[in-house]
């Protein structure tokens, strides 16, 4: 295997580990949105690699639909969703932020020690690199609890599926296609369904926050 190929994966998760530590800290919702679409590339180009140095040509459509939809449709959706909410700003956080990056160096600490047997067992080049995968899954995990705007929460939940298909290629070369293609479809489906959802509850409540949902169980 070439030296380049290895070390340009380790290069990619490591910015995949950088990115989820940026999200996590980030209060401003269009930054939010230029770094999931970032993490999105990221998962594009460590995919075209392995595809690259298994020969594997599904990969290539894989890397594909990731492009299609984490690179250009959903940010775009994103975006339109904010300007049609108005909303660019998420300045609360249930954990401040210098706490919130403890924890995560925490959960780093975390998911290096569960993902280490694991490793030893798979046959992938970028066995190395599933630490780093389960910790980018804890770390948007963290984002999705901590924050109490809906928006940053369904970014958290999309950046943890990023999570989850770098960690499929890297322990297993991927996941099969038919699985691959409803991932994608149910990916889609749930972002048209959050939008019409965000849009009620800034209807009903004239704001994002979640916590307004505790009034109609109240009620």
């Amino acid at each position: 295997m070439s030296h380049w190929i290895v070390q340009s994966l380790n290069l990619f998760a490591s910015l995949m580990l950088i990115l989820a530590f940026a999200m996590l800290s980030q209060r401003r919702i269009l930054s939010l949105i230029h770094l999931f679409t970032l993490q999105g590339l990221t998962v594009v180009c460590a995919t075209a690699t392995v595809a690259y140095a298994t020969g594997r040509h599904e990969l290539y459509f894989s890397a594909a639909l990731t492009f299609t939809l984490k690179v250009l449709l959903i940010p775009y959706l994103l975006h339109r969703l904010i300007q049609r909410l108005k909303v660019q700003w998420d300045v609360e956080t249930l954990i401040n932020i210098p706490t919130l990056m403890l924890i995560g160096i925490v959960l780093v600490v975390i998911a290096f020690n569960l993902a280490a047997p694991v490793a030893q067992l798979s046959a992938s080049i970028a066995r190395g690199t599933l630490g780093i995968a389960l910790a980018c899954v804890l770390l948007s995990f963290m984002m999705m609890i901590t924050r109490s705007k809906a928006v940053p929460q369904v970014i958290g939940f999309l950046a943890m599926e990023n999570a989850l298909f770098f960690a499929a290629t890297s322990a297993t070369y991927g996941m099969p296609m038919m699985v691959e293609l409803g991932i994608a479809l149910d990916v889609l489906v749930g972002m048209l369904i959050l939008g019409v959802f965000l849009f009620q509850i800034r209807e009903q409540f004239d704001s994002l926050d979640i916590h307004h949902l505790e009034r109609l169980k109240e009620d």
